[in-house]
């Protein structure tokens, strides 16, 4: 390959990120976009790549002495997130593009667009990482923008809530290093010479007990970042004191780093204690499920609210995960892509409904769809997208994860199904009320305007992308299942043949 495009892609948002680094004052914004479009270019240049069997795979030693190397690889699963993070940054800076720079922030606008370049491009690395090491140092890397995303822009706790988010993810990555640093030692005394690369570690075996601790290592990590009950706490508290556009990428892009890392480290490096640890992890997906419902009907914030449903919608990823099957393994990667846009939807939604009223409290709302009917009607439609209906590209990754768990364990997939029922509780009474009945006086007297063309532009965007989804789901599946096969079949593991869990002989 002559154009290292994968190495390209990552350097392009941090470059613009160097570029806002300097006094460019009004043009700063136009600048971090220009240089967000480029990147979205290339990843769908790198898509097409792909799409047409283009070797798409940068190896150059790095530090030999460690074994780690600039490894680079994209696979279906991948690539959906490189779209995602690459669709959602233009998306986010179009949305903020007055928000960042009100009293709400610390720096400015200028700032903010390029700690979100920053975080694209480190975002970009971990998806495309082939190496153990590499990965990991992206992986705590991306914790550096996100937190001064988070603690200098939003709410009047930001601070905290960033250290809250700093403490819980580093925690995650420490104890993630220990495992990094057995997988270096294993190398070792397995190949004869150290080696971080994926390829050269999927062929390493380990005793029972060696593989459960070197896999928990990395899953704890991951449960972190996903987020899972019971580390999850982190997640509501950001996403309350956050900018809305910051929440989309936490939520929407960064915490697909833990299921990612779930199915592309934790089943490809460890398929015996994955299968092992399969039945807690269920288990563990089924109370995230339930509870953050629960959780979510029962939030009096808005934001808060969302980043529930979210604990909720991860809870069905890891579902369809650990119940070791084709159809919930790609009904989980399309649901990461999927959720990635709804989420996107609903938080920059609500973001422009809260600017106006100025408060997220769901108590201080009522009757704005008869003031800001646009606004009202793209509330519901990301609302119903949240809750899976049919035609939303939700409900087949759901649709699908329910199916491969039905085929394995049918008694968990009927308990989780609560959960979809749950979905349509809380999205429904959260529109009932803050939209419907007569509009309050507070109302009136804030909301005194209804989606401009720049906001119509962002939420038109991404319900397009969850319509055409919904409706053409094999636009990503075609390239999401073969990924899926792979990882299977690495892991040894068979589909069932029959929906009781009979596996294939």
């Amino acid at each position: 390959m002559t154009v290292p495009w994968l190495t390209l892609l990552g350097l392009i948002p941090l470059l613009g990120a160097a570029v806002l680094c300097l006094p460019l004052k009004q043009v700063a914004k136009g600048v971090g976009m220009a240089f967000a479009l480029a990147t979205a270019g290339v990843a769908f240049a790198v898509a097409g790549l792909y799409g047409s069997g283009t070797p798409l795979a940068e190896l150059v030693p790095w530090i030999p002495q460690f074994g780690a190397s600039w490894a680079l690889g994209v696979d279906g699963m991948s690539l959906m997130m490189v779209l995602l993070t690459a669709v959602l940054t233009p998306v986010v800076l179009l949305a903020e593009w007055k928000l960042a720079g009100t009293s709400l922030s610390r720096w400015g606008s200028q700032a903010f667009f390029g700690l979100v370049l920053l975080l694209e491009s480190l975002a970009l690395f971990v998806f495309l990482a082939d190496d153990v090491l590499l990965f990991y140092l992206f992986f705590e890397a991306t914790l550096i923008p996100m937190y001064f995303l988070i603690g200098g822009y939003g709410g009047a706790k930001r601070s905290y809530a960033a250290v809250k988010f700093l403490i819980f993810s580093l925690a995650g990555g420490l104890i993630m290093l220990a495992s990094v640093v057995g997988l270096y030692v294993e190398s070792v005394r397995q190949l004869g010479a150290p080696s971080f690369l994926l390829s050269d570690l999927v062929g390493l075996t380990y005793s029972r007990e060696l593989g459960l601790w070197l896999m928990a290592g990395f899953l704890v990590a991951f449960i972190i970042k996903a987020p899972m009950v019971p580390f999850h706490s982190w997640l509501p508290t950001a996403a309350e004191e956050s900018t809305p556009g910051t929440s989309v990428l936490l939520v929407g892009v960064l915490d697909k780093i833990g299921t990612f890392g779930m199915i592309k480290f934790c089943l490809t490096l460890f398929p015996d204690a994955s299968r092992e640890i399969g039945p807690v992890m269920i288990v563990l997906a089924l109370i995230s499920i339930l509870y953050g419902a629960v959780a979510a009907i029962g939030s009096k914030n808005l934001l808060r609210l969302v980043a529930y449903t979210s604990v909720s919608h991860f809870g069905f990823m890891v579902l369809g995960i650990y119940t070791f099957t084709t159809g919930g393994i790609s009904g989980t990667i399309f649901y990461m892509l999927n959720h990635g846009f709804s989420t996107a939807v609903l938080f920059l939604v609500l973001g422009f409904l809260i600017s106006r009223r100025g408060t997220a409290a769901v108590n201080a709302f009522g009757g704005v769809e008869k003031v800001a009917p646009v606004l009202a009607g793209s509330l519901l439609l990301a609302g119903l997208s949240a809750l899976g209906l049919p035609g939303m590209s939700t409900f087949v990754s759901e649709f699908m994860v329910l199916a491969g768990t039905w085929s394995r364990e049918p008694w968990v997939a009927a308990v989780a199904v609560l959960g979809t029922v749950l979905a349509a509780v809380y999205v429904l009474l959260m529109y009932q009320r803050t939209m419907t009945g007569p509009p309050t006086e507070q109302v009136l007297d804030t909301v005194t305007t209804d989606l401009g063309v720049r906001e119509k532009t962002v939420a038109g965007l991404l319900v397009a992308v969850i319509l055409a989804l919904g409706f053409v789901p094999q636009l990503a599946l075609t390239t999401i299942e073969p990924t899926a096969v792979t990882v299977l079949t690495r892991a040894g593991i068979s589909d069932p043949v029959a929906p009781f869990g009979e596996e294939a002989k």
